[in-house]
């Protein structure tokens, strides 16, 4: 089969096209062909050795696709099932051996591109939303690349909870899909002082919680438009790692909490994982949660996926479509 190899770490020139081996399903493994493919930040940090892994490798975690085969003991799911998942090796491919417990049934109604689209990033935005900082009513959140792929999807279930959503953009087109999603401020980054501005939004108060996945760019400025005992969620680091700081700055800026979750943390078992993802494609089925695919790119286009990625280029989600 068709897959995507690094054979040593770097920039996206290392993603190369290659023919390996079919995979096979091991016990409790389902065999899936693939149909799309999530491009995700972390798979930048897996090229680059930011997260090193033994070499060579097929990266990407995320897909959905259907079921081809099943392995020994497997009973949830059979051939022919429409299936998704968020954090399973080598998903840059044709073909996947995904375990059959982080594998999640897509629901009628759901396309496998879409599902593919809505399993890491729809999760993330789940556990942000629901456990990290649980947002209440009336609660005034900032969402920094409100345009993003992360940052529609944290837009929405912000708003549906009946929070006020500042966003951060840096474009007029990027403001329209922002606003599109339900933000009710947007603050043009490139423009406008992100810290002062959240001030004079909230009336100086400062917003209750910040959810950044940019990290070293946009980490002051988080700590700066918090409220008195705010949250910051720092959950990715796009621009590059936050440097060392003084934790003394929490107390000085207000009781100030900080807190790097990630995924992993938050699908400890397999009941967890089947609440949030049913949460969430639950509400893509009924259409309360919508799903912004920004650009799709064959297989092979891998390297240009995660040069728009990183360069900042891209709206929405974006999948490899093999």
């Amino acid at each position: 089969m068709r897959a995507i190899e690094v054979s040593g770490f770097g920039g996206p020139e290392v993603l190369r096209l290659a023919e390996v081996g079919d995979p096979e399903p091991g016990p409790g493994q389902l065999l899936v062909e693939v149909a799309a493919s999530g491009v995700n930040y972390i798979d930048v940090y897996h090229r680059t050795g930011v997260y090193q892994q033994p070499v060579p490798f097929v990266p990407g975690l995320e897909g959905a696709g259907r079921v081809l085969a099943v392995g020994d003991g497997v009973t949830e799911f059979g051939v022919g099932d429409q299936v998704a998942w968020s954090s399973t090796p080598r998903s840059y491919a044709e073909k996947v051996a995904v375990p059959a417990a982080d594998a999640v049934a897509v629901p009628a109604g759901v396309d496998a591109a879409t599902a593919a689209a809505s399993m890491l990033q729809g999760l993330t935005a789940h556990y942000l939303t629901v456990s990290t900082y649980p947002v209440r009513a009336g609660d005034d959140i900032l969402v920094h690349a409100a345009a993003g792929g992360m940052g529609l999807l944290l837009t929405q279930m912000v708003k549906a909870k009946g929070g006020r959503v500042i966003g951060t953009v840096s474009t007029g087109e990027k403001e329209k899909l922002a606003r599109a999603a339900g933000a009710d401020e947007v603050i043009r980054y490139t423009e406008q002082d992100v810290a002062s501005r959240v001030r004079e939004l909230t009336g100086g108060e400062g917003v209750a919680a910040v959810y950044d996945g940019v990290g070293k760019d946009t980490f002051d400025a988080s700590l700066a438009s918090l409220r008195v005992r705010g949250v910051l969620a720092l959950y990715g680091a796009a621009s590059g790692p936050v440097p060392p700081f003084d934790p003394q700055r929490l107390n000085a800026a207000g009781s100030l909490f900080l807190t790097r979750p990630t995924l992993a943390h938050h699908l400890r078992t397999r009941e967890e994982l089947l609440w949030r993802a049913g949460e969430v494609l639950g509400a893509v089925a009924d259409g309360s949660l919508s799903i912004t695919v920004g650009a799709r790119y064959p297989l092979a286009a891998a390297r240009e996926a995660h040069e728009d990625l990183q360069g900042r280029h891209t709206t929405g989600k974006l999948l490899l479509v093999p």
